[in-house]
């Protein structure tokens, strides 16, 4: 289903469902599962057929590493949430990181990454980039530091919004535009909207990167990414270097996944209620000195969340003014938050963030008191202000 006179709402519920059968004429509400490594073709012309389209960027079912129909659902979904042209499925969200840049770089090129983006970012610069000989600077994420980090060699603009440790809002559309004006290839991780709170495609960028682990999948059960484009120009070398790096997704994680997007609409307006309640509990809080959470009103972004959001979820921070002792008894003190990484689910998650973990980010600002990081899931938003109050006269007595 691709009308967009209807919502979204509506169209992630009829979107990949599997096709009646022409001889029975019925079908069933959940695409199956279809699991093969191998695809079988009726003739050589067929597969000549399916080979030459898939050289030609399309999507072509020619081995099991491709996907079959399960697959095909779950890319189909993840286009509509983007408002996408091609989706490209991979195991996890880091590896749709390093699809989205790899795909457009060689030795000897450049890449802008704004300061903000996921830190394990860094990780495939000293990991991969550096010893494939690609050059990547980190820069505050406005117009004109990103301008001034502009060599003739750049060929990508990498960006992330919401952060995702401090959830800062960019201007999007302006460093998308800058990254058009000098002919570089815009990527934006979109996890924190995972298509649905944000849509960067509609903002001008050009790919989208989102951990379909999250919010998208919801359930904590599942590993997966997904790179989508709007922009046919890209499209080769997408699936040029998504074929070349030997990426697969099981069929059955697919069918988790669009198991969970029919409840996405839901999951992350109920999430997002409750850390918003959340975030107005910790203002009255006297040691939170910084709420990081860009549908609060008194946060730095609110403005740009304004204009260029759709809505919010679960995700918030805040610094503590109590000594990091007392910080960490807090995170451990708390009985309904587990302590883990990842969020998106349907369970409320808390972290204590190391500060050579934040240190980076230039929105940060060498504020020396601690950080934690939460995730707002379903449960009652009652019993989580009372856990992270019982926590906090736990730390104080710390403190």
């Amino acid at each position: 289903m691709s009308d967009s006179s209807t919502h979204l709402h509506t169209r992630l519920q009829h979107t990949g469902l599997a096709d009646f059968d022409p001889q029975t004429g019925a079908a069933p509400v959940a695409t199956p599962a279809v699991r093969s490594s191998t695809v079988r073709f009726k003739s050589l012309a067929d597969l000549d057929r399916a080979q030459r389209a898939l050289m030609a960027g399309e999507r072509s079912p020619v081995y099991g590493r491709g996907g079959l129909d399960t697959h095909a659902a779950l890319e189909q979904v993840f286009c509509e949430l983007e408002n996408g042209q091609r989706t490209y499925l991979v195991p996890s969200g880091m590896a749709a990181i390093v699809l989205g840049i790899s795909a457009f770089v060689k030795h000897g090129d450049h890449v802008i990454v704004t300061d903000s983006a996921y830190a394990p970012v860094r990780a495939y610069d000293k990991g991969l980039a550096q010893r494939m000989g690609v050059e990547i600077s980190y820069v505050k994420p406005d117009v004109e530091s990103v301008r001034q980090a502009i060599k003739p060699n750049t060929k990508v603009l990498y960006m992330e919004s919401p952060g995702s440790l401090l959830m800062e809002m960019i201007d999007t559309p302006a460093l998308a535009a800058l990254a058009r004006e000098h002919q570089l290839i815009s990527v934006l991780d979109n996890t924190w909207g995972s298509g649905y709170a944000y849509r960067p495609l509609d903002l001008g960028v050009q790919v989208s990167v989102v951990a379909g682990t999250k919010y998208v999948a919801g359930h904590s059960d599942l590993l997966l990414g997904a790179v989508v484009t709007n922009d046919p120009a890209l499209i080769p070398a997408l699936s040029e270097v998504h074929y070349a790096m030997g990426y697969s997704v099981s069929a059955d994680d697919a069918w988790l996944c669009l198991r969970g997007v029919r409840t996405l609409p839901i999951r992350m307006r109920e999430c997002a209620a409750n850390a918003l309640t959340l975030c107005q509990f910790l203002d009255t809080v006297p040691e939170v000195k910084r709420i990081f959470h860009p549908a609060f009103p008194a946060d730095s972004g609110h403005a740009l969340w304004q204009r260029d959001a759709l809505g919010s979820n679960g995700m918030l921070a805040f610094t503590l003014d109590l000594p990091i002792p007392a910080a960490r008894h807090f995170v451990d003190t708390l009985n309904l938050f587990g302590i883990g990484y990842s969020w998106g689910g349907f369970e409320s998650l808390v972290q204590y963030v190391e500060p050579g973990l934040v240190a980076p980010h230039s929105y940060w600002g060498n504020d020396s008191l601690p950080l934690i990081r939460m995730h707002t899931g379903l449960e009652n938003v009652d019993d989580l202000i009372g856990d992270v109050r019982a926590a906090l006269d736990a730390a104080r007595k710390i403190a």
